[in-house]
């Protein structure tokens, strides 16, 4: 029986993980390293890389390389590339084939099992696009596992005196905290909470903009519209970040970043890191909130906690892990490693769900893991209010029904509309599910007993079933990702053949391009009105004759009706106009 392999699919990057001789080992990328960039590329010829090679070809093939892509899972999100469509679930598929691809060689058998991490503050449509993910990888997905739940399993393994631990879990693109509670052979979480779009990109991005001002102010250059100086300001701002966790200061050197009227650009700055913890601060504030509503929920104050655990690589920035003491008065422990230890939890869970004996003695006594719920889950009901069937923080797995009735008198339909988060109103909160009971006996509003049903496995995955008491009528929906990919859906995704989601970016990419082109436009007129007679005639009737082509085009288009060639019709335009009052 081959082994189940544990694996973190991350941001920025992904590590795998597997039990051997009792101990979980990082299964090395085939680059050598411990970890592998989330990365996936598409060269011109026609090449898909993934990984190290991908992330290192970014900079010459910036609009056929994709990062971050988990930031997009449980979307509707789509990348077009020679006349294909990627959904999130497609790009994630291909980085845990690389992962399954690198197991299989330093295992030297086939792997077909993995227990794969997410996010404690995914929702119920990422956690199901991410197990579709993993079966277009060719994976059995034994179990999804909450991030700071695997790393706490982890550290339970090696640290096992009863305790409770707070995981601090900032990465590449999600902040998670949990609350959780380590006793003999249980781990059981008592709350969670975070930001699915905080983390290291975030810190990046601030460095990037102030790149982009450094280039304009020292070299007098606007390189934001330069996709290929943008790509390398973004690798020298993660760079940077990383520097100025060891170091007072980063020298950031961009020879021949780009052109201005035919002269080449060099930047070459030193970032303090004053100045970047001035930059991020505001972020590394928002990291607050969810460790104060974690430490509520658990009932719990932070002199309580035996543990404070660092996970994730933006932990090593000085400035969080100042905040982290600021917030719970502990030094965070240094007893796992930031990078690999959520893998290494999930490959343990994998190997105990399969039941191998590949644990030490102390620790081969069945491991009872208590997950939570990270988000409350409702249905509408009349007047709009969010009724919740199970609240957040609930351990799972969880089943909960309530009776509920017709608003209309002689109903014979219901509509089961699913939702999930914390505010009271249905419109305030996420849509993650709608299906219909039909055939309810015909009776005065108020009479007919409705009975809805929550029944969430431990996934965190929900079923959402609803059954007429009086005629027996049931109907029932497994909720998932919000593009709702069948089975069919999933088998046409492995061929890369989706023409929903093509038609789905083509209406994206024309709804982002009609708002570009009008601020252009708007913008335009603008200067043209403020350069008045100073402007030259010939290049004042370009202007013109220009935006009255873009106006013309983006007035006759129609979303629901939008070619590929229209866009193109205007995109076209849209540059030539930009172009021109460049030179107002």
């Amino acid at each position: 029986m081959s082994k189940v392999i544990g694996i973190d699919l991350g941001t920025t990057n992904s590590c795998v993980s597997v039990m051997e001789n009792g101990t979980p080992v990082i299964i090395p990328s085939s680059s050598g390293s411990h970890t592998t960039p989330s990365v996936v590329a598409f060269t011109k010829n026609g090449e898909r890389l993934v990984g190290e090679s991908a992330r290192r070809q970014a900079v010459t093939n910036p609009d056929r390389t994709i990062s971050s892509v988990k930031r997009y899972m449980g979307t509707d999100w789509s990348i077009r590339i020679d006349g294909k469509e990627y959904k999130p679930q497609t790009i994630s598929a291909m980085i845990l084939g690389q992962l399954k691809k690198d197991a299989e060689e330093f295992l030297g058998e086939e792997v077909t099992e993995a227990v794969i991490t997410v996010p404690a503050y995914f929702n119920d449509v990422q956690r199901q696009a991410t197990k579709d993910a993993g079966r277009i990888a060719g994976l059995q997905v034994k179990r999804i596992i909450n991030e700071p739940t695997s790393a706490a399993l982890s550290y339970g393994l090696d640290h096992g005196e009863p305790q409770k631990v707070m995981v601090y879990d900032l990465g590449g693109g999600t902040f998670d905290v949990s609350v959780i509670e380590i006793g003999d052979d249980v781990i059981e979480v008592l709350a969670t909470a975070g930001n699915n779009h905080l983390g290291g990109d975030d810190f990046d991005a601030r460095i990037r903009d102030w790149l982009v001002e450094q280039a304009k102010v020292k070299c007098h250059a606007d390189v934001s519209r330069d996709a290929a100086a943008m790509k390398r300001i973004a690798e020298a701002a993660e760079s940077a970040k990383k520097t100025l966790s060891s170091n007072e200061s980063a020298n950031i050197s961009l020879p021949y970043l780009t052109q201005v009227r035919g002269e080449p650009v060099h930047l070459d700055v030193d970032l303090s890191r004053s100045r970047f913890e001035s930059l991020v601060g505001d972020l590394i504030d928002k990291t607050a909130g969810p460790v104060q509503s974690a430490l509520m929920d658990a009932g719990i104050s932070p002199s309580e906690l035996g543990r404070v655990l660092l996970v994730g690589g933006s932990t090593r920035i000085p400035a969080v892990q100042r905040k982290v003491r600021e917030l719970t008065g502990k030094e965070p422990s240094r007893n796992i490693n930031p990078d690999e230890c959520v893998a290494n939890g999930a490959a343990i869970l994998g190997s105990t769900l399969q039941r191998d004996r590949f644990l030490p003695a102390e620790a081969s006594k069945e491991l009872l893991l208590l997950d939570v719920t990270p988000m409350t889950l409702s249905i509408e009901t009349v007047g709009g209010v969010a009724t919740c069937l199970i609240e957040r923080n609930t351990t799972l797995p969880a089943k909960y029904s309530q009776i509920f009735t017709t608003a209309a008198p002689f109903q014979k339909t219901v509509e089961i509309h699913v939702l999930q988060g914390e505010r009271p109103m249905a419109k305030d909160n996420k849509t993650i599910g709608k299906f219909k009971l039909k055939g309810i006996k015909a009776a005065p509003a108020g009479v007919p007993k409705i009975e809805v049903t929550f029944d969430i496995d431990t996934n965190g995955i929900l079923k959402v079933s609803a059954k007429d008491l009086n005629s027996g009528k049931e109907q029932s929906i497994t909720i998932t990702a919000d593009d709702r990919m069948s089975d069919e859906e999933i088998e046409q995704a492995i061929r890369d053949a989706s023409s929903y989601a093509a038609y789905d970016q083509t209406r994206r990419e024309a709804v982002t391009l009609l708002n570009e082109s009008q601020m252009l436009l708007s913008k335009t007129d603008q200067a043209v009105k403020a350069a008045g007679k100073g402007l030259d005639k010939s290049l004042k009737k370009q202007i013109k004759a220009s935006s009255n082509d873009l106006r013309r085009l983006t007035a006759k288009c129609r979303l629901e009706k939008v070619t590929d060639q229209e866009l193109e019709e205007i995109r076209q335009a849209k540059s030539q106009l930009e172009e021109l009052s460049a030179r107002i």
